[in-house]
């Protein structure tokens, strides 16, 4: 490790860090796990009113919206030719369609005779024919057919090809934008693009997919999970394995930032447990009813040869458990595989809605979908499972669509009752999130240096795109 990269200040929680257990790992981390990149930015407040003015929704879906990359499906979930998603965002609606060439094309989701969408849900079909009056294209977006074209032929001599947004596949994701001039995705979001090679998620499938109403904007819903410190209040059953003060955050460039919250360690905020406790807090966390959705192993009893003083040993024995469960599990060798790719939360955020996670272990997806107006969202949820080696990628379960008087405990059969117990508690805070905001009596808000500094990096990229500095002129 390069040791200019290790940071110590005085505005991190006192103790171990996120680099000790690193540099105390049973393997070798790779680099990008170590290095912190804190961005300098001012302590001002925050104001309030981007979250809850439809005034700003509108710049941000003149401004922003259109100029930047967008997850828009996996691969998993249209791999036949003739597969088709439909995207909407905002008042757009894409339509993403599968080529015989394999490659995957987005056309804006209107019919260019009255305006109706082409179609309003995923399918496979040979053409792309309006529901209205009959008018078709191919899958590749060129016209077909005009009915009565005998009353068209003012339009003989004209394109009238769908209009295209561009698309790019990247590790099993399809991203559009329709920002012609923008870099490629991988050079848009920078360094971070390349943490995401070595655990194959191009391979990886959508096994569990829910989606929510939530009563909250979209930002203030997606900043609810860049942070982990509200830990010690909202989630209390996690403090016995989750080391939430000793969370690492991150800032590299616009469009990223990331939190790597700890697993396997007790959190700062409790004394006197044992490493024993420990194992045992974590494995009744990742038992029982959510064995489908097991993002971890469990471990029996720790070996009487290790030394129970060692501050990092149930992580060690989680790790090891880990190792030999996914390789039963999946087929693959994880013997090198580090302690930290095996057990912490990698929650990576992809500017400005999309927050696919990193590491070996089937991996958490989440996207935000504005409603229509500031109050309320749409928060998406999957878990990415690798595929058995020597088997093909299966095709992407369904979203379930949680309804919006239930809570996530819903979906209990998809998700497993210990995740969906998480996202509820988040949950009962974010309503009264935007409630509260209206109710403010100076219209803004105090954060933290450090543990909300992904809040204010994040906010600082989207006004950069709502003042026209982003994106960057050519």
């Amino acid at each position: 490790m390069n040791e200019s990269t290790k940071i110590i200040r005085e505005d991190r929680c006192p103790g171990t860090t996120y680099t000790d257990m690193l540099e105390a790992d049973t393997r070798t981390p790779p680099d990008y796990l170590f290095e912190e990149t804190v961005a300098e930015m001012p302590t001002d407040p925050l104001p309030i009113a981007p979250y809850i003015s439809e005034e700003f929704a509108a710049l941000e879906r003149e401004k922003m919206w259109p100029n930047v990359w967008l997850f828009a499906a996996r691969e998993d979930e249209m791999p036949e030719t003739g597969d088709t998603v439909v995207y909407d965002l905002n008042e757009k609606s894409f339509l993403l369609v599968r080529q015989k060439d394999g490659s995957v094309k987005a056309f804006y989701n209107v019919c260019l005779h009255r305006g109706r969408k082409l179609r309003t849900k995923a399918g496979n079909t040979t053409q792309l024919i309006c529901p209205f009056h009959g008018f078709a294209w191919k899958n590749d977006g060129s016209l077909k057919d005009i009915p009565c074209s005998w009353d068209f032929t003012h339009l003989d001599d004209k394109d009238m090809s769908l209009p295209e947004v561009r698309v790019e596949l990247w590790q099993g994701f399809v991203m559009i934008t329709e920002n012609a001039d923008l870099p490629d995705f991988k050079t848009w979001l920078g360094p971070a693009a390349s943490h995401y090679e070595k655990y194959d998620f191009e391979n990886r499938y959508t096994g569990m997919w829910v989606a929510k109403r939530i009563d909250a904007n979209w930002k203030a819903t997606a900043e609810a999970f860049m942070e982990a410190w509200h830990s010690v209040t909202t989630h209390p059953q996690l403090l016995p394995f989750l080391g939430d003060a000793n969370t690492r955050y991150d800032h590299i460039g616009d469009h990223f930032n990331r939190a790597i919250t700890p697993s396997g360690v007790l959190s700062p905020h409790l004394k006197g447990k044992d490493q024993q406790y420990v194992l045992d807090k974590m494995n009744e966390f990742s038992g029982g009813s959510d064995g489908e959705t097991n993002r971890r192993f469990a471990a029996g009893s720790m070996d009487e040869s290790l030394d129970p003083d060692d501050p990092m040993l149930a992580r060690k024995v989680l790790a090891e458990a880990s190792r030999k469960g996914f390789t039963e599990q999946y087929g693959r060798d994880y013997s090198e595989a580090s302690d930290t790719e095996l057990l912490d939360n990698f929650t990576y955020n992809i500017f400005p809605n999309f927050s696919p996670w990193i590491g070996y272990l089937p991996t958490l997806v989440y996207r935000w979908l504005p409603g229509d107006t500031p109050d309320w969202c749409v928060m998406e949820i999957r878990l990415l499972f690798p595929v058995k080696e020597g088997e093909e990628r299966p095709r992407a379960v369904e979203r379930t669509y949680i309804p919006d008087d239930e809570p996530f405990a819903w979906a209990n059969d998809k998700m497993g009752e210990q995740l969906a117990n998480v996202f509820d508690q988040d949950m009962a805070n974010l309503p009264f999130v935007q409630e509260g905001m209206k109710s403010s009596a100076n219209g803004v808000m105090e954060l933290g240096a450090y543990q909300d500094s992904r809040v204010r990096h994040f906010q600082t990229t989207l006004m950069k795109y709502i003042d026209g500095e982003l994106p960057a002129k050519s």
